[in-house]
């Protein structure tokens, strides 16, 4: 095993595995506080799960907002700046938001907090892409999983014993592994952005923000971005509903829901890089297509437990969301990477958000509605319905990118084996 993992090691460069040390640090804050965050504000304000979800929507468009801004920063001035940055302002925001007492200002916080906090997310990603070769992405995005994985493996522990003693703990710490995370970041990690070539002119802030409508004009790109819009709404759920129906239909605590979470955290941990070698020359969009097949029937079955073994069939569940989730994450973002130009990584990291805001804008105030007002089991029902609508989005783009995807990753081979023969003379 160890000399697996030494060659593993020296597979990639070392600037690739400090930063997947920076994002374990600042994921082990994030995922001490957000696994609660709905326990937390439906106990704290004594809101129903509609207001959880128009608070999740504003955090979301806002989120988009500051990502969209943050991917043309990122192209216009580099990775590194707009890393720090935006790891600085969310942690200082982690704090104000333990302290808000009222719903109205939890909610301006959060819009606030969405916007600066997201700057940093397509800096962050372009990274990955930036240090990576296109052959090592999809198991660079692999292990940056693993890393995600692991803190969410030790973070819900953890935040359960903080969140036993007061919330405020919750707000602290993810603040604390923000502030680490920037000084790493400032002292060891470089500049990643790709150099602008001597002959061709530098962009300005207005072009760099005008080269949005170039992303628009990629049509496959984005019809692979409304398929993933679906996957995710449904993929989401985990996060943000899921928690408060164990709870308030099955009787599952907050414990128990910790377990769950970690059972899906630690498959990822022992299993991801596994699985993303086994899938990596497989057509990307059917694997995209194969793992939302798995959400479909895992996010279906929370609609049909029940009984006496209902936590066991809750974790049964869990546990075939995660080789879906095994399947998609790394892949994924791996086609967003193969998608972008070099010189636009930035801007089409940004518009990938677009797949996780409108979901997470729409997704827990939807599901809130079904819960509070309707049959809660219809909110896994529409999830498992929704799914398989993804599923055959990914599979009518397979059909229409299959050879333009072919072209680019060869061409961005030669480039790389040009540049490996240049530094080689």
């Amino acid at each position: 095993m160890l000399p697996k993992i030494r060659n593993v090691y020296n597979e990639y460069p070392k600037t690739f595995w400090t930063l997947m040390g920076a994002s374990f640090v600042d994921q082990l804050g994030s995922f001490l506080l957000f696994p609660f965050f709905a326990l937390y504000l439906t106990r704290k304000f004594s809101v129903g799960m509609t207001q959880v979800g128009g608070l999740f929507a504003v955090f979301a468009i806002s989120s988009l907002v500051g990502s969209i801004v943050g991917g043309a920063l990122t192209d216009k001035y580099g990775r590194k700046f707009i890393t720090i940055f935006g790891l600085v302002v969310s942690g200082a925001f982690s704090i104000v938001m333990g302290l808000v007492t009222s719903i109205p200002m939890f909610y301006l916080v959060g819009a606030i907090s969405g916007t600066m906090g997201s700057i940093a997310g397509p800096a962050r990603q372009a990274m990955v892409a930036d240090i990576l070769p296109e052959k090592q992405r999809a198991e660079g995005y692999g292990i940056l999983r693993v890393s995600a994985n692991l803190a969410a493996t030790i973070g819900p522990a953890l935040g359960g014993l903080l969140a036993s003693q007061s919330y405020m703990l919750l707000f602290i710490a993810d603040a604390i592994s923000s502030g680490i995370t920037a000084v790493i970041v400032y002292f060891i990690i470089p500049e990643t952005k790709p150099e602008t070539p001597e002959d061709e002119p530098e962009q300005s802030l207005v072009e760099s923000v005008g080269g949005y409508s170039l992303v628009f004009k990629d049509y496959i790109f984005m019809a692979f971005i409304a398929a993933t819009m679906l996957m995710t709404l449904v993929y989401f759920q985990m996060n943000s509903t899921l928690s408060v129906f164990l709870r308030d239909v099955h009787a599952i605590p907050a414990q128990g829901f910790g377990m769950i979470l970690s059972l899906n955290a630690a498959m990822v941990v022992l299993f991801q890089f596994w699985v993303t070698r086994r899938i990596s020359k497989r057509a990307p969009m059917m694997m995209m297509a194969l793992g939302t097949a798995f959400y479909a029937l895992g996010f279906g079955m929370y609609g049909f437990i029940s009984g006496e073994n209902v936590f066991i069939l809750a974790m049964v569940a869990m546990v075939i969301i995660t080789i879906g989730e095994m399947v998609v994450a790394p892949v994924g973002q791996a086609l967003v990477a193969l998608f972008a130009p070099e010189d636009m990584r930035g801007r089409y990291m940004a518009f990938s958000g677009l797949s996780w805001a409108v979901p997470i804008a729409v997704g827990p105030l939807g599901a809130g509605i079904i819960m509070d007002y309707y049959d809660p089991n219809w909110v896994w029902y529409a999830a498992g319905i929704i799914a398989l609508f993804s599923v055959s989005g990914f599979i009518a783009i397979h059909f229409k990118s299959d050879e333009r995807l072919k072209e680019e990753t060869q061409s961005e081979e030669t480039v790389v084996q040009a540049a490996i023969a240049h530094s080689a003379d």
